[in-house]
This record gives structure tokens, C-alpha cells and sequence, in this order.
């Protein structure tokens, strides 16, 4: 049974709850924190780009190099977040989502190959391959080190 006429709203024969405003609150720290770091990260990956900018006939070596340093300390990040301490609840999405999210560029990389396959094709289709290939394997190895500088530490 509804508690009140303003918690639910009828559907196609359906009662579909409304989110409360306490929950709501209760997120707005987490929105903050995503949204400082995203501007952060975006920020950081924009200075890349602009010290390390593309030339029309060139290789998008900015982006890859964004792509994978950002997946190795997100590697790096997870399992220290996870396996060293506990942080605060708002460090893995400033930092994680925000920050990372924000730096790591998959929609850069999305366009850098559509303007490789314009003119390169071969080397589009590379890049298309080696990036994803690359920022696992680079998650997985950073990841895995941390692990590692973790136990060594730990008596």
C-alpha cells in the first residue's frame, strides 16, 4: 500500500516508486565528486594534448598516451583503494571515475580512428586493435606490480 499520494505514480497498470529526496542528498556528494575530478582529469588531458598536439598526417600519440597511463593508475588505484586502506567513500569516484574518467579519452580515440581511417586505413585499424589491447594489458601489469609493492610491505 502507498504511503502518501506523492509516493507513487500509476503506470500502465504499474506502481512505480519515486526516488526520495533523502536518497538524493544522500548522492548529490558523489555527483560533486564526479564532477571535480572529471573537470580535473579533462583538464590534465587537454594539457596533453595541447603540449603533445597531432599533426593532420600524424599518429595521435597524446591520446594513446593518455589511454594508457590512465588505465595503469587506475590499475594501480583499485587495489590500493581495495587492498591497502579504506578510503573515504567519495576517493573512488573522485579519483576513479572522476579524475581517470575525465583523463582516459575513448571518445578521442573513437574519432582518432576515424580520421586515420580517412587517409590510413592500415594504420587505423591498428590503432583500433593495439589501444584496447594495450590499456589491458597495461591495467592488468599496474595492477599486478601494486599487488606486489603491497605484500612486500606488509609484515
Amino acid at each position: 500500500m502507498p504511503q502518501s499520494a506523492s509516493d507513487v505514480t500509476a503506470g500502465v497498470g504499474l506502481f512505480v516508486r519515486h526516488r526520495r529526496p533523502r536518497t538524493m542528498r544522500e548522492q548529490a556528494p558523489v555527483v560533486a565528486a564526479v564532477s571535480l575530478g572529471g573537470a580535473i582529469g579533462a583538464c590534465a588531458r587537454y594539457a596533453i594534448a595541447l603540449v603533445w598536439p597531432t599533426h593532420a598526417d600524424g599518429f595521435p600519440w597524446a591520446t594513446l598516451a593518455a589511454n594508457v597511463s590512465g588505465c595503469a593508475l587506475m590499475g594501480a588505484l583499485m587495489v590500493a583503494i581495495t587492498e591497502l586502506w579504506v578510503g573515504h567513500r567519495l576517493l573512488r569516484p573522485l579519483l576513479g571515475t572522476g579524475v581517470l574518467g575525465g583523463y582516459t579519452t575513448f571518445s578521442a580515440f573513437a574519432g582518432d580512428v576515424d580520421t586515420l581511417a580517412a587517409g590510413q586505413p592500415v594504420r587505423a585499424l591498428l590503432y583500433l586493435v593495439a589501444t584496447p589491447v594495450l590499456v589491458l594489458i597495461t591495467t592488468w601489469t599496474a595492477a599486478a606490480l601494486t599487488r606486489r609493492l603491497i605484500i612486500r610491505r606488509t609484515p
